[in-house]
């Protein structure tokens, strides 16, 4: 099964072609462009390097969120149109999942990963997941023990140790980095990576999961946050 995903819930984001088990390539996007002026032409790029014509593709696969708000609209929009014209069907992933998946691959069982994306306004995207001892091709090596949600890093590290009953080992993200010093004051072993590009787990996900794709049209974005729009609203 030949799978296009893509990952645009950050600035460069990701693009990778995948077939069955194997990554046949992944290419991070040119972050000095915006999503409108490089979409869909990185895409049909990719394709072509391969010599697939994009009617030869068989599913795609979206980050369906949280992340830039343009980012993530312009990129599901692309999917939605590809998908569209060859009458395809799409997985929506969640970037969070997609972060925790990508770590569990080397990670054992049961360890406790903790996925942090930047969301700006010093608050980070957050979820956490338990690594299961399923195999790759199941789909579901990460067990959901708290879903997306938006917080203070520091109030979020607070909750999850008095509340969870479960410390993280491993924190992984841009906004993992970017908050280390404040994780390695609560749990002084705790371990951060760097975020992977996305695309490729994205790809590998959705093919595990080819038998709950869905029509283009009834994918649904993962915002987390109100946009600025929606607040200016509440506010009058």
């Amino acid at each position: 099964m030949r799978v296009i995903a893509l990952d645009t819930t950050t600035r460069a984001g990701s693009v990778a072609l995948v077939d069955g088990d194997r990554v046949i390539e992944e290419r991070a996007g040119d972050a000095a462009r915006s999503h409108a002026e490089r979409l869909p032409s990185e895409i049909t790029a990719l394709a072509d390097a391969h010599g697939l014509p994009l009617s030869g593709v068989d599913l795609y696969g979206v980050a369906l969120g949280p992340g830039s708000f343009t980012g993530l609209r312009i990129g599901i929009a692309t999917i939605q149109g590809l998908a569209s014209v060859h009458r395809r069907r799409v997985v929506g992933v969640s970037a969070l999942e997609a972060l925790a998946d990508a770590q569990s691959r080397e990670a054992t069982a049961g360890t406790i990963v903790a996925a942090w994306m930047d969301a700006h306004r010093r608050d980070v995207f957050t979820a956490l997941y338990r690594v299961g001892d399923a195999t790759a091709s199941t789909g579901n090596r990460v067990e959901e023990l708290e879903g997306p949600a938006v917080g203070d890093p520091g109030s979020t590290l607070a909750r999850w140790m008095r509340d969870r009953g479960a410390t993280p080992t491993v924190f992984v993200g841009d906004g993992a980095v970017l908050y280390e010093d404040q994780i390695r004051r609560a749990i002084v072993t705790a371990r951060v990576v760097p975020p992977p590009l996305l695309a490729s787990t994205i790809g590998r996900l959705a093919i595990a999961r080819a038998s709950a794709a869905v029509d283009p049209a009834a994918l649904r974005l993962l915002y987390v946050r109100k946009s600025d729009a929606e607040i200016a609203r509440d506010k009058k």
